[in-house]
């Protein structure tokens, strides 16, 4: 309980989080009796029926507070909602944790925690609402680490390092070229390139080999698995699951006395995530390349993770923003084109996948694509340690040749 305490003292003061509610008469009424009844709590009043009945009702509110906006975010498109309807619900998620937590201490209350904790990054917002808020979260993942320990009765292997090939690369290379080289060969004219030997002092590329060190980390958080060859195609789903099952299934080895068929299942894809803000632990493994300060902001570059086993593809698509990808383990084929193909490319109709094209990239159909025939296809190979730059709306295709960790930084 006494971790709860320490929680609490973390908690912004109510004015400063009162701008984020003053849309919502309900949801201010409501943190606000909460904050008080924390308050309450901390300096000791003497336990009384009536004190805490108080805090059943405002864990009531709490919880009919986050139903009710859990159906908001629920309804239209997520890209849609308020950022003050996510960053409401971020904070009384915060505020149901603490009230759990006070009510027991027991292993499968601190996994109740846990899935809200998740619940509060993946559909609220985490980031940003107070000054605190990285330590907050910082005590709550020691809390996880040392009650919750996803590595029992699961072994996972250690990825195997490749050797590094000689293989064909259509676009520039640059051993790891100056923040001036690079401005003024790829930034400026916004020409892609192979950036080579540019994170070789990472630790993450030789921690994140180990997939134990992922799964004492991260194992029991929840994330969102993409389901199925890409996301372009009608098998595709997405699904939440612990970061645990989800290694477990697509990396771990078949047990002896079974045949490498047994048990089989779909290909899955950590995709396009931001595990780092759910594991902040990651980012000391890791820094952001220096490039990325090139820009109009600098200071908000997305990190997001890919993790997955051979045969993961993204689509032929494009982003709006700069984007570098760096390859932590394993390889991928790319495949890219000019935004000044963009028309032959045959992007989807409708706004949800104008960015993607309905082309097969790594084997072009010529007969039902024939402006295909006009467009200018760079090939090369993405290997352990290097990165490649794709300047805004550059077309590419991504398929991973072995299992496979990616770290993509994308700024304007």
């Amino acid at each position: 309980m006494e971790i709860a305490y320490k929680l609490i003292n973390l908690l912004p003061q109510f004015d400063e989080i009162k701008e984020i509610l003053k849309s919502n008469p309900e949801s201010e009424f409501i943190l606000k009796k909460t904050f008080e009844t924390f308050n309450g709590i901390q300096k000791q009043k003497p336990s009384t029926s009536d004190s805490d009945d108080g805090v059943e009702e405002c864990y009531f509110l709490v919880q009919a507070l986050l139903d009710k906006f859990w159906e908001v975010i629920h309804t239209g498109h997520f890209s849609e909602v308020p950022l003050d309807v996510r960053k409401t619900y971020g904070l009384a998620s915060f505020c149901k944790i603490i009230f759990l937590l006070l009510e027991s201490m027991e292993k499968s209350q601190i996994e109740k925690c846990n899935e809200v904790l998740d619940d509060a990054i993946l559909l609220g917002c985490s980031q940003n609402i107070f000054s605190n808020e990285a330590k907050f979260m910082n005590l709550l993942t020691e809390l996880f680490d040392s009650e919750l320990d996803p590595t029992v009765d699961l072994q996972l292997p250690i990825i195997e390092t490749l050797p590094r090939r000689s293989v064909d690369c259509d676009i520039l290379r640059l051993d790891c070229p100056s923040l001036e080289e690079f401005n003024e060969k790829c930034f400026t004219p916004q020409v892609p390139a192979l950036l080579l030997n540019t994170i070789r002092h990472w630790p993450a590329l030789e921690k994140w080999r180990d997939l134990n060190y992922i799964l004492k980390l991260a194992g029991n958080r929840t994330v969102p698995i993409e389901i199925g060859s890409n996301y372009a195609t009608d098998e595709w789903s997405q699904q939440l699951m612990k970061i645990k099952d989800f290694l477990k299934r697509q990396f771990s080895q078949p047990k002896q006395h079974q045949s490498p068929n047994d048990d089989k299942h779909e290909i899955e894809y950590l995709a396009q995530h931001e595990l780092f803000e759910q594991i902040p632990l990651l980012k000391n493994d890791f820094s952001i390349p220096d490039y990325c300060l090139l820009g109009e902001h600098k200071e908000m570059v997305d990190i997001k993770a890919w993790l997955g086993p051979k045969g993961t593809i993204s689509p032929m698509h494009y982003d709006p923003k700069h984007n570098i990808l760096c390859q932590i383990f394993g390889s991928k084929k790319i495949i890219l084109a000019s935004p000044k193909d963009s028309d032959n490319l045959y992007p989807h109709e409708g706004e949800f996948l104008s960015n993607t094209s309905q082309i097969y990239a790594a084997s072009p159909d010529l007969e039902k694509y024939p402006r295909l025939s006009m467009v200018k296809f760079y090939h090369l190979t993405l290997q352990t340690g290097d990165c490649l730059y794709m300047p805004p709306k550059w077309w590419h295709y991504v398929e991973s040749e072995s299992p496979s960790f990616s770290v993509s930084f994308w700024w304007e």
